[in-house]
């Protein structure tokens, strides 16, 4: 039973990545960094290539896990083209996602285990049930997102604090120390965020005598030192600036200077109204009832309920900031649904106990599988670049401009398929002289008027029929855009039960629109 819960969870995390093999914008500079660092190597006159150059976003982010997952995918790369048909660029992407992915299911099947040992088989099977029919973190835990290299320590600190005997009233001391170790390590070189989940986990681990304060500061100032040690030396060499701690460099940025208010601001209950109900599902009010239930899961959720208020302070909030305390309330949810289905079914409320679990487990899969297609069909740039690269695979000389949009929705560096560098392996039946092209803020005149631009994967708004006396439309991508609900169901059932039904079936329709246009010179 174990090793087939541990599965589910992994299964779950390769089915997206399989799904969704393409990307976006936030998470492109570790996926180029990595991208980078397999095909150029790291030695110094290799640097001038790197894409952070080019495009170095608001803020320097650290090398650190696109370095260490690079070079694990080179492992996973040799393995692969002695076994399988691997041929592409792409194919690479699609591996470092998997290896990526794999870390952090093998960090919850760690927190599986622990909840298993101090809570009960059920209970480890039901943490398993809600992580696997939740969206946001099995889909995004293989996504290169700085917060997708600090869920894994995170998850393993959870691990650490919830790994102990039923009956025991505290975590072991070395246990814990690991725990703060590290989180003060993910904080240092990750995410500063996480500075607020580790000073409400210190304080109650002082307050309940799980340490000493004379340890905390051992602990702390030695793997805060090595810490900052690492991420100053890696990152000031790649990004070529002396000295360069990342971290510091982005709470000096969205924090002291505000300036993360420029993407956005929320009011401060949002993470509690909006984005932890849509993380947790019907995880949200189990939770709540685990919560109720037992001292223990009090005692758990207590730190993470802190930061949580905490990072609410800071008025610019995502989903991403907060999804380390997910895998914490989904074994609150577990404990309260392993409550409920635990109630004699002889008497009419431990049946409804159970219906009840069900229903909700019912309602994650339905919601996540609506946000699951919406997903997968927003990522029109991959879907255009990998379908040019097929198209013109027999072409020579080709020059492509790859607008904003598409840039923004997929078009990542793995899918230049056919210009180099390449890996040993991947470097033979490529045609020559393409060019990639992102040249951001060129107009269709511009692009029209510079003739060595060949191709175009081109914005639909901004053709102007000025133009296409010069371009051939060759194909259309299209997106993802909404869902419309058909308000003709009822006049289907009015025909008979099963016209109703079918209608029923597809009442709920997904709305997409013609996004990206791939375009051919006119000779």
């Amino acid at each position: 039973m174990s090793t087939s819960l541990d599965a589910v969870i992994f299964l779950t995390s390769w089915m997206y990545v399989s799904l969704a093999p393409y990307t976006k914008v936030e998470e492109s500079f570790n996926l180029h960094a990595t991208h980078d660092v397999l095909m150029y190597g790291i030695r110094r006159q290799s640097l001038d290539n790197y894409d952070h150059f080019v495009f170095p976003g608001a803020v320097p982010r650290t090398f650190i896990g696109s370095i260490l997952l690079a070079w694990i995918s080179r492992v996973g790369i040799r393995v692969a083209l002695m076994a399988t048909n691997f041929s592409d660029k792409m194919d690479v992407q699609v591996l470092v996602r998997l290896l990526l992915t794999s870390i952090n299911a093998s960090g919850l099947c760690l927190v599986r285990r622990a909840v298993s040992r101090r809570f009960g088989g059920p209970t480890g099977v039901l943490f398993v049930i809600f992580t696997c029919t939740q969206f946001h973190l099995p889909f995004w835990m293989g996504r290169t997102l700085p917060n997708m290299f600090a869920l894994f320590p995170a998850n393993v600190a959870i691990y650490f604090l919830v790994d102990r005997a039923a009956n025991s009233a505290r975590p072991s001391r070395k246990n814990v120390h690991r725990a703060i170790a590290l989180l003060t390590f993910a904080t240092i070189v990750f995410r500063a965020e996480l500075i607020l989940l580790l000073g409400p986990l210190v304080l109650q681990a002082l307050i309940r005598r799980y340490t000493t304060f004379a340890n905390v500061v051992k602990v702390g100032l030695v793997t805060g030192v090595l810490s900052i040690a690492a991420t100053v030396l890696v990152d000031s060499y790649f990004w070529q600036r002396w000295p360069l701690w990342p971290e510091l460099y982005g709470v000096y940025f969205n924090v002291v200077e505000g300036k993360s208010a420029q993407w956005g601001v929320s009011p401060f209950h949002a993470y509690f109204t909006s984005h932890l109900p849509k993380l947790l599902l019907s995880a949200a009010p189990l939770s709540a009832l685990g919560a109720m239930l037992e001292s223990r899961i009090r005692a758990l959720l207590m730190p993470y309920i802190a930061f949580t208020l905490l990072i609410s302070a800071l008025s610019h909030k995502e989903w991403r900031f907060i999804i380390y305390v997910v895998p914490v309330f989904n074994i609150a949810a577990a404990r309260g649904a392993s409550w409920l289905v635990s109630r004699p079914k002889s008497k009419l409320f431990g049946r409804l106990s159970f219906l009840t679990v069900a229903a909700m487990i019912a309602a994650n899969c339905a919601a996540t599988f609506l946000l699951a297609r919406s997903s997968f069909a927003n990522y029109p740039g991959g879907a255009a670049l990998y379908a040019f690269n097929q198209l013109f695979a027999s072409e020579q000389n080709v020059h492509v401009h790859i607008s904003n949009l598409a840039a923004q929705t997929g078009a990542s560096l793995f899918l230049h398929s056919h210009a180099p560098p390449f890996l040993p392996g991947l470097d033979v039946g490529h045609p020559t002289g393409w060019v990639y092209n992102k040249t951001e803020n060129l107009s269709m005149e511009a692009l029209t008027a510079s003739r060595q631009v060949t191709h175009l994967i081109s914005e639909i708004p901004a053709i102007s029929p000025a133009v296409m006396d010069s371009w051939s439309a060759i194909a259309i991508v299209d997106g993802f855009d909404g869902w419309r609900l058909d308000k003709n169901v009822g006049q289907a059932f009015r025909i008979g039960m099963f016209e109703g039904l079918k209608a029923l079936g597809n009442a709920l329709q997904m709305v997409r629109s013609e996004k990206l246009v791939i375009m051919r010179r006119k000779v």
